[in-house]
């Protein structure tokens, strides 16, 4: 495919970002935002990017995408997911927050809250609340991966498998549209099951771009937890599922 010179920055831009937006290219390039869009399908179409409501992600279809560009897609979105979640965790209790930008969000959300036990294979988490004297911080041994902090392997699953908690705050790489939770890490997804088993109140926290990726590894379904919180459910047989199996279904954008 031949590219445009402001089609070649608009890839640059989601290589870099993750995500790019067709309000603020239309403002960048000063240009009209019906001209984005069809830059948007055509590099759509030529399979670089992946379109998503008002903008378009890179890459598509089973490639991770780096963490720090994982950070600013949807980073609003996020923060209002991890508001939602850190408003149903009481004081006083104790809980798993596993891998992920949108679970970094919860325990963000989570810095004024008193008396609470978090358990994690997250280094982020651990290193962001352990200066909270009222929040004792407990993290997992393991590999840690060094692209994202993420503790993973079989000494972390062991680890884990030691507790029960009142939360589980997990995330996930892509939901498939029969709600399978997926992801790409084979060693990560054996802790996330680990974490699934062992809490009394499983929380999943993913925005709605993740309807539109997928990964190879099934972490497990949709139907294992008991609240889903995303800005957006665009998928009508998820809203189904977590209908029929009394999943409770949260949209902080409704």
């Amino acid at each position: 495919m031949y590219l445009t010179g402001r089609q070649s920055e608009i890839l640059d831009l989601a290589k870099t970002e993750g995500r790019v937006l067709v309000d603020e290219l239309a403002s960048r390039f000063a240009v009209t935002p019906q001209t984005i869009r069809k830059d948007l399908n055509d590099l759509c179409d030529a399979r670089v990017l992946t379109r998503i409501h008002g903008g378009a992600i890179f890459p598509r279809g089973n490639e991770n995408v780096k963490y720090e560009a994982r950070r600013s897609i949807a980073a609003s979105e996020k923060q209002a997911i991890g508001q939602a979640a850190a408003a149903m965790i009481p004081d006083n209790s104790s809980l798993f927050i596993n891998i992920g930008t949108t679970t970094e969000a919860v325990g963000e959300a989570l810095l004024d809250h008193k008396e609470l036990m978090v358990i994690t294979n997250n280094i982020n988490v651990a290193n962001r609340l352990r200066v909270f004297p009222s929040i004792e911080v407990v993290i997992a041994g393991g590999v840690v991966r060094g692209a994202d902090g993420g503790i993973v392997g079989e000494a972390a699953v062991d680890f884990i498998r030691q507790f029960k908690v009142d939360y589980a705050v997990i995330g996930a790489s892509a939901i498939d549209h029969d709600g399978a939770l997926l992801d790409f890490d084979y060693r990560e997804v054996k802790v996330a099951q680990a974490i699934i088993a062992n809490a009394r109140h499983v929380i999943l926290v993913s925005d709605s771009t993740k309807f539109e990726r997928t990964a190879p590894v099934r972490i497990g379904h949709i139907s294992q937890v008991h609240t889903f919180i995303t800005d957006s459910c665009p998928i009508e047989n998820v809203r189904t599922i977590c209908q029929e199996q009394d999943v409770r279904l949260i949209e902080t954008n409704a």
